[in-house]
């Protein structure tokens, strides 16, 4: 007899927990906050930080956390309650895209994670360690500080920082904190699209979609896109996922998104990235 094997199932998705929290919490830390930013790759307004701030006692996420780019509009929406009462204290932070043409991506995502840091710390004081999704360290102030350094970075408490790839999956703080992110920062958007109609932020949040695209060639920029972006009035594909609006190709390695954002490049959303 010969069995034929018919497609197979997909493997579920391991839902994000607090395995990785509880160890760094074990190793001295009474507060961890678990951080994660959206809107780093949009053409307009903010770039956002979340934060869930979780200690020892802290009981597992609200059934249905994810990742916020997992997630359906709705379905983010619908945590909001649950997440307003699961941890120690939580907060969004935010840095203008006038800021962002100011001192750059990165200091404005140090600028906004500072600032929801601040807002927890009101609460709860500060933490003593920060899990942050990725793999590079955006939040931690340069050793020395320079002309791209805030005030109010200035003054703020360093907490220790802990990078893990793919955190926003696998850690329930992290997760929560995405999903705050989002929803503060998609609701600011359909806010502002009221006063700037033609770009259709309640639909695009501010990304590169191709309605948005045609807005800016035939209006140019409003007052809160990201001006020093050298925004898609023309553009090339590179890599696959990066939009590159009048730099030079030679103005970053394509596998350095950061490099390429503070070089003027755009993020295109992909699957992973929906509006």
């Amino acid at each position: 007899m010969t069995l034929l094997a018919g497609p197979r199932a997909a493997a579920p998705r391991v839902a994000p927990h607090l395995r990785h929290e509880r160890v760094l919490l074990r190793d001295g830390a009474r507060l961890l906050a678990g951080m994660d930013e959206v809107g780093r790759g949009s053409l307009a307004g903010p770039v956002s930080v979340g934060v869930v701030v979780v200690d020892a006692g802290t009981r597992s996420a609200p059934k249905g956390v994810a990742d916020s780019k997992l997630l359906a509009p709705a379905a983010r929406t619908r945590l909001l309650p649950a997440l307003g009462r699961w941890g120690v204290a939580r907060a969004v932070g935010h840095a203008s895209a006038a800021e962002i043409d100011e001192i750059g991506i990165i200091a404005a995502l140090r600028l906004a994670g500072t600032r929801a840091l601040a807002a927890v710390a009101q609460s709860v004081g500060p933490v003593d360690v920060v899990l942050l999704d990725g793999s590079h360290d955006w939040l931690s102030r340069p050793a020395q500080p320079d002309l791209f350094t805030a005030d109010d970075q200035l003054d703020a408490p360093a907490p220790r920082v802990h990078v893990r790839v793919k955190a926003d999956r696998t850690c329930a703080s992290v997760a929560a904190a995405s999903v705050l992110a989002k929803c503060e920062r998609d609701a600011m958007m359909v806010d502002l699209a009221a006063e700037h109609p033609a770009y259709r932020w309640d639909e695009n949040k501010g990304y590169a979609s191709a309605e948005h695209m045609a807005a800016l060639r035939e209006l140019g920029p409003s007052v809160l896109h990201r001006r020093s972006w050298r925004l898609p009035v023309a553009g090339e594909v590179l890599d696959g996922s990066v939009l590159v609006c009048g730099a030079p190709f030679g103005a970053g390695d394509p596998s350095d998104v950061d490099g390429l954002l503070d070089a003027g490049a755009v993020l295109v959303p992909d699957e992973d990235e929906a509006f």
